[in-house]
């Protein structure tokens, strides 16, 4: 098979994205072994940038220059941009001064300004210096919000027209500055001191009569965010609203930039991310790059939570030693210590879980504490009943003995009802503290409804069976 066939299979419709990037990363590392540049050059050709840059970014470290200096300058402006931020600073440590420069000085003002976050203070003031006036302006603009606001994660690069205008005014601006800005379908309508007042989408303006005015079609009613703004509330406005984009003003509310749906995006999915990672026990801070990380730091990391967790659990060891004469007189009661803690643990873990997850969509709020938290106990109370009566039939055909497995039973329906109270109140008190409702994971959960259950098992225990 010839490599043009080899090529032709890569473009062809049958395969997955998955496997197309696959493809192009094996033939790609295979070319370069073979130092055959020229093939290799002439099989990115037809790859999407997107997938050039996790090929890219999946090689070793020594072929990744070689590979991105085959790209043209267009090419690897576009492709840079997606790169993961280890690979876009070790691609910078390689290359000649004036290639950096070329790449920064073209690359959208929101990108570079989260290539920075990642770098040094010093190689940032460094490349801040070579930058062209107007970049380096957008740029520091950025970097002078907070992490993590909207004014931080906005492009500069929008079009903005005058009320009076006519619509072949606004689509001459339009054929102007539409290569260099970063979306043309919103178009943003604004005052003499840049307030706004107005937008329209593009399809609004091409089907509108020529004699028109962009007053006359713009809407007035603008959907907009502050530049302090938490990054997280501008992805859920533009996830409500279907937004490709939305305009964000300061405290003038004078226009300064946009947020596109391409952020919003990548915001989603850190978000997302850092709660997983705080649902898990703060296994990880949700901005690193976790298995890129050695393994002393991530077992330094895990060793806090793991510590806290570990202390707690020794109040369900307390507990046992307290109640230990009524273990002494009837044995049989330690074997379902285990299924009790197991189980409601779990169920604990089950409503902390939708409450979490109900409280970072905003689908409930604190003034709803009260109602689901009842809600919960209602559903423990349920799932009590069903496990309950189907462990007090496996205790008796175990054990033999009824009040143990009455015991055992009762024991269930009181751990459960109180391990949905625990899971869905914690998360609302953690949030009226200032806390995130993730901090009250699955794992925090499971150890205060262990201690708890052993206490009301041993406790449920000592009253059937009769003993003082």
């Amino acid at each position: 098979m010839t490599f043009a066939d080899d090529r032709d299979r890569l473009t062809a419709p049958t395969l997955s994205r998955k496997e197309l990037r696959e493809r192009v990363r094996m033939q790609l590392q295979a070319l370069l072994e073979q130092n055959n540049l020229q093939d290799a050059k002439t099989l990115l050709l037809p790859v999407r940038p997107a997938d050039i840059a996790e090929a890219i970014g999946e090689l070793p470290e020594a072929m990744q220059v070689i590979a991105f200096r085959l790209l043209s300058k267009g090419e690897a402006i576009e492709v840079y941009e997606y790169l993961d931020s280890a690979v876009q600073q070790s691609l910078l440590e390689d290359f000649k001064r004036q290639d950096v420069l070329d790449i920064m000085d073209n690359m959208s003002p929101d990108d570079r300004a989260r290539l920075f976050d990642e770098l040094p203070a010093k190689v940032v003031s460094r490349l801040l210096e070579q930058l062209s006036p107007e970049e380096r302006q957008a740029t520091a603009l950025l970097l002078g919000y907070e992490a993590g606001t909207a004014g931080r994660i906005m492009t500069p690069e929008y079009i903005s027209l005058e009320e009076h205008w006519t619509i072949d005014q606004a689509l001459e601006r339009i054929r102007q500055l539409a290569n260099a800005s970063e979306t043309i379908y919103y178009l943003y309508v604004t005052d003499a001191a840049r307030h706004l007042t107005g937008i329209l989408s593009l399809r609004a303006l091409v089907t509108a009569q020529p004699e028109q005015t962009i007053g006359d079609i713009m809407v007035r009613e603008v959907v907009y965010v502050q530049t302090d703004t938490h990054q997280e509330e501008v992805a859920r406005l533009i996830q409500r609203y279907d937004f490709l984009a939305v305009p964000v003003v300061d405290t003038e509310k004078r226009l300064v930039g946009i947020v596109t749906v391409d952020d919003v995006i990548d915001i989603l999915e850190q978000e997302t991310t850092k709660d997983i990672y705080t649902l898990g026990g703060g296994v990880q801070a949700g901005a690193d790059r976790y298995f890129q990380m050695d393994l002393f730091t991530v077992a330094r990391r895990r060793v806090i939570w793991l510590l806290v967790l570990l202390v707690t659990n020794t109040g369900t060891s307390a507990v046992i030693r307290s109640q230990q004469e009524v273990l002494q007189q009837v044995v049989a009661l330690a074997a379902f210590i285990p299924l009790l803690i197991g189980t409601g643990g779990n169920v604990g873990a089950q409503s902390s879980t939708v409450v979490i997850r109900g409280l970072n969509t905003d689908e409930i709020d604190n003034n709803q504490a009260l109602y689901v938290t009842r809600r919960e106990a209602v559903a423990g109370l349920l799932l009590g009943v069903m496990l309950g009566a189907v462990v007090l039939v496996w205790a008796y055909v175990l054990q033999g003995n009824l009040l143990v497995s009455a015991a055992v039973g009762i024991s269930l329906i009181s751990i459960s009802i109180l391990a949905s109270i625990a899971g869905s109140i914690l998360p609302f008190l953690f949030r009226a503290f200032g806390f995130d409702p993730a901090l009250m994971s699955a794992p925090f959960i499971t150890t205060v409804v262990d201690v708890l259950g052993v206490f009301i098992y041993l406790n449920v225990a000592r009253l059937i069976l009769n003993m003082n």
